[in-house]
């Protein structure tokens, strides 16, 4: 049956919850009178004196107002006071004491959980079926959730827990983020298989810069290869902006136009579409991934395992499928 209003207990604790005499251990001597029936068989339990018990049931006295138990032969006999509280003492002490129990044995296997997940459209291809068949095997009930999110609005987003992690290339970020180098992404230009003779192996600077090329726009500052050539003078003529590396490399398969994207994801769209993939011919870092999340999850028991099982797949495989050598067709 539900209760309509507060239980008689619950609103009995409440008008003793802040008097300054009462602390955690005479609940404890109340919980004992109660549970073994007198003085001395609390006294026992407690490892405590007799007179000492003694002395906290009369500090409860005073506090209650009430006797809380009363003689009869051997035993001590709840008050109708007592029997009004003793069941909220017990289960808070029983929940106090049960918090400070050793922590049981972490089992991925029983996680059942979803997380939420920033990654590109790059990461989503390269990372998430690896990461996937591995979640399967080990933690078959965790559940991910991959959105689009701002690189701005990361640390807001962790902040209200609607995102658990991100990652991204390396960004500024403030002292409540933590985050961790998972890997370097080297680039790599793509063109169709038909743009330049089977034999060609690489490419120079000149033909590179002569090509029109396709960019890949994510609306997220100027693109890293552009801020390299600016720096040796050079620029490229831009055809297309586009939002999406397949749709993008769909065009380069059928004309003439070049595309520089992240190797990793060269190499699979390379099996499946006619394009070939060619190392970038200017001198270019790679560039740095990083898992980000919020610093108030670092001891997480759930969240640092999937962080291990993500960075152990980046240090394992780096993501990457099988693919063509560059500049093989």
């Amino acid at each position: 049956m539900k209760r309509k209003g507060p239980h008689p207990s619950a609103r009995s604790m409440a008008t003793y919850a802040f008097d300054p005499r009462l602390d955690l251990n005479l609940f404890r001597v109340l919980d004992a009178i109660h549970t073994h029936g007198g003085i001395s068989g609390a006294a026992r339990a407690l490892h405590l004196t007799q007179p000492a018990i003694s002395h906290s049931l009369g500090r409860l006295r005073e506090v209650f107002d009430d006797p809380l138990f009363v003689r009869q032969g051997n035993r001590m006999i709840a008050t109708e006071r007592t029997r009004a509280v003793i069941g909220d003492v017990h289960a808070h002490l029983l929940g106090l004491f049960g918090s400070a129990a050793p922590a049981p044995a972490f089992s991925p296997d029983k996680l059942d959980i979803e997380y939420r997940i920033a990654l590109r459209d790059v990461l989503e291809s390269t990372a998430l079926p690896k990461l996937m068949q591995h979640l399967a095997r080990h933690a078959p009930r965790v559940r991910l959730t991959c959105r689009p999110v701002a690189r701005e609005n990361f640390e807001r987003e962790f902040a209200a827990g609607s995102l658990d992690l991100a990652i991204d290339r390396r960004i500024g970020v403030g002292p409540q983020v933590s985050r961790l180098h998972l890997a370097d992404e080297a680039v790599a230009v793509v063109v169709g298989k038909k743009r330049f003779p089977r034999d060609k192996r690489r490419l120079t600077p000149d033909d590179y810069v002569s090509a029109r090329h396709v960019v890949v726009s994510h609306l997220e500052g100027r693109d890293p290869v552009d801020s390299v050539l600016a720096e040796t003078s050079l620029r490229r003529r831009v055809a297309l902006r586009c939002l999406h590396y397949f749709s993008a490399c769909k065009v380069v398969a059928t004309t003439d136009m070049v595309l520089t994207m992240p190797r990793a994801y060269a190499g699979q769209l390379s099996a499946v579409l006619p394009i070939r993939v060619f190392d970038l011919p200017i001198p270019m870092s790679p560039i740095q991934v990083f898992m980000y999340w919020h610093a108030s999850r670092d001891e997480d028991r759930a969240h640092r395992w999937l962080r291990e099982q993500i960075q152990d797949l980046a240090r394992r495989s780096g993501w990457e499928s099988p693919a063509q050598r560059p500049g093989q067709s």
